[in-house]
């Protein structure tokens, strides 16, 4: 049976993680906290609510650079990737994880889809998000609905394929152009943005715009894909192998409302 490890890089997250925690599914495998130097209590919350917690200090600064150290102390065959201020509910994780049992090897949220929604996307950052993703479908022939949301879960054999490198935010970028232009089998479910408990934001419209920019056009014309374009096999081997059910399909299933986006 598949286990399945979540991914969280925090950043003074004290105020926030109780809601995250307590609301983690019971079909969680493990939780890995990746804490980025936070001057709160962070650690001690996340210990405080989850014994079991595996908690990655990471003393280099960016998100980027906090996934990948997550991802590397993960054990899960199946890794799901969330934030930690409460914006992505830890509930719809049976969204993202029912499709991986099937045929697909990497499933990304979307704010534009049935049943998707933001009550935190500006104006600004709609339009730019909007732009951004659709300079990508034009570039990778792809049929994304949404670039820039960071909640994505992926089987583990896909980690030796994306060979991730980029430090920061962009770090999302890179997943998803990686992705396509490997070849694997991606499909996009619904999810509701929600407001930041506490806090505010690291992300910044204008600086962090550019680095996705700059990030896809790297991607696009430089990284060469160890598949070359085509699904790898060791993944095609897995193609049942997560086949049995135990992730409830909350609230919807999934199975209904996912949009197929990409792969061979």
């Amino acid at each position: 049976m598949a286990s399945v490890s979540v991914v969280i890089p925090t950043l003074n997250e004290a105020k926030n993680l109780p809601w995250v925690l307590r609301r983690m599914p019971s079909y969680v495998d493990e939780v890995v906290i990746v804490d980025g130097r936070s001057e709160d209590n962070t650690i001690e919350v996340a210990k405080a609510l989850r014994s079991d917690v595996v908690v990655v200090q990471e003393r280099r600064k960016g998100k980027g650079v906090a996934v990948r150290s997550g991802f590397a102390a993960s054990s899960g065959d199946i890794i799901v990737m969330l934030d930690a201020d409460g914006s992505m509910d830890p509930q719809e994780i049976g969204w993202f994880v029912s499709p991986l049992q099937h045929d697909y090897d990497f499933v990304k949220g979307s704010r534009y889809v049935t049943g998707g929604g933001s009550e935190d996307l500006t104006r600004l950052r709609n339009v730019g998000n909007r732009a951004l993703t659709g300079l990508a479908n034009v570039v990778l022939h792809s049929n994304y609905s949404d670039l820039c949301y960071g909640y994505i879960a992926f089987r583990r054999e896909c980690l030796e394929v994306l060979e991730l490198e980029s430090d920061g935010f962009e770090i999302e970028t890179e997943l998803i152009v990686r992705a396509a232009r490997a070849g694997l089998r991606i499909a996009e479910v619904p999810s509701i943005e929600l407001d930041r408990i506490s806090g505010a934001s690291n992300l910044q419209t204008f600086r962090d715009g550019w680095r996705v920019l700059g990030t896809m056009a790297r991607e696009c014309t430089m990284w060469e894909a160890p598949t070359a374009g085509a699904r790898p096999e060791a993944l095609r081997r897995v193609k049942y192998a997560y086949a049995n059910v135990r992730f409830p399909r909350t609230p919807t299933d999934p199975q209904s409302v996912l949009t197929v986006v990409g792969g061979a």
